[in-house]
């Protein structure tokens, strides 16, 4: 829990400081107990609480009664206070969902596109998507503060930009940002996808902020957080683990004998080497709900005892632990967290295998225990956390808004 201050000139970040600590106790809270939890006097809490009510971003709810004096004032979120757009651009599907000030989804939608879109037919069909989900929940657009949009990466975060996805055929140089803030007439922030992902289960609060994100989507990667920090490295394209090699699902490479984790997982890979096993009929041309769909039939042979899809299964498991004992013994982290739409179908079978394969690795050096658990926020991962970056970044205390810039002095 962070600490506030009673220095008069602060108040947007103690504001910050009271909101989060509201946020985070779910049966509410009094003003006495958030004085305590701040390290604010009860006056500046009071206060600041007054204002935060006024603003509609908390509530009372009730009291209760904690030893002599006058029963206690509940505070707590009011979630439709504040809402937040968070659009997933993926290779093979646009995802864009609408949060609550509590992070919780009260619309979504789901488009299906293809690598080779032109740039402008996708700004065109996330601007008509938001759109539908801002009607379809009836929501006061008043109240949206803004849009995340979550893409692969690399990312330019200076410009807003997205530089050459590697599964993005038609994309160079394309100012996102500033394209879809144009469009949609409301701020707009960008981050890479696997980043957004440890975003909002950091924003969830279900951890102990020391973890990282593995997410399977078109590619995988993986979302870092250390110490209550979601780390984005010095461009804020951290997470870039495709290159990996690991033992290729027992598939030797007709040059190295290895494969590089993203080839050896990847979706449209593994649904061709399916097919070659004869699990799926041959034909249907690779697409987001094209793989899904095998992803599905995959996991239902696999769970009846079907040895080819169990081998596929198996060998998928044993690639990824490979991945991950690198980079947990690299972070040192004790948790990770699974997530993303090529997860979701095979989450039983593959956490079946993996925590095994993990803790019995000889190049495991960790000394404590790691728990591996699927995301918090659900399958739209990726788009509900560039929505609680949106979230984040306008409601969270920031240390360094205490700073006093040379323009000020």
């Amino acid at each position: 829990m962070r600490s506030g201050t009673n220095f008069p000139a602060v108040g947007g970040y103690n504001k910050a400081v009271i909101l989060d600590a509201i946020r985070r106790a779910p049966t509410g809270i009094s003003r006495v107990e958030v004085a305590e939890r701040t390290g604010l006097s009860a006056q500046t809490a009071t206060n600041v609480c007054r204002r935060l009510i006024a603003d509609g971003l908390i509530c009372e709810t009730g009291t209760v009664i904690a030893g002599p004096g006058k029963p206690r004032r509940i505070l707590e979120l009011r979630r439709d206070g504040r809402y937040a757009i968070g659009i997933h651009l993926d290779p093979s599907v646009i995802t864009v969902v609408l949060l609550d000030l509590s992070g919780a989804v009260v619309a979504h939608t789901t488009i299906p596109t293809t690598v080779s879109v032109e740039v402008d037919n996708v700004i065109d069909l996330v601007a008509t998507a938001v759109e539908r989900v801002v009607a379809d929940s009836a929501v006061d657009a008043a109240r949206i503060i803004g849009a995340g949009v979550a893409a692969p990466g690399p990312i330019d975060t200076a410009s807003g930009s997205v530089i050459n996805p590697p599964l993005l055929e038609s994309w160079g140089r394309v100012p996102v940002r500033e394209a879809l803030a144009g469009r949609l007439a409301m701020p707009v922030l960008l981050e890479k996808d696997v980043t957004a992902a440890a975003v909002a289960e950091n924003w969830a609060g279900e951890s102990d902020g020391n973890f990282v994100f593995f997410y399977y989507g078109t590619g995988v990667g993986v979302g870092i957080a250390l110490q209550n920090e979601v780390i984005r490295g010095s461009s804020g394209n951290s997470g870039e683990v495709g290159s990996l090699l690991v033992g290729g699902g027992g598939v030797t490479h007709p040059v190295t004998g290895r494969w590089r984790l993203g080839e050896a997982i990847m979706p449209s890979n593994v649904v061709r080497r399916a097919r070659g096993l004869g699990l799926l009929a041959s034909g249907e041309e690779s697409g987001h709900e094209t793989d899904l769909a095998a992803f599905q039939a995959i996991a239902s042979l696999a769970g009846a005892g079907e040895e080819a899809a169990l081998s596929l299964v198996d060998d998928i498991a044993d690639d990824i632990a490979e991945g991950l004992v690198s980079i947990i013994d690299l972070l040192d982290v004790g948790r990770v967290v699974f997530g993303g739409p090529f997860w979701s179908p095979l989450s039983a079978l593959l956490l079946e295998r993996i925590p095994a394969r993990i803790s019995d690795s000889r190049y495991l050096v960790l000394p404590h225990v790691i728990s591996f658990v699927e995301a918090t926020v659900g399958q739209d991962v990726a788009a509900t956390g560039a929505a609680c970056l949106v979230l984040d970044h306008a409601l969270s205390p920031r240390p360094q808004t205490l700073l006093i810039s040379h323009s000020a002095t």
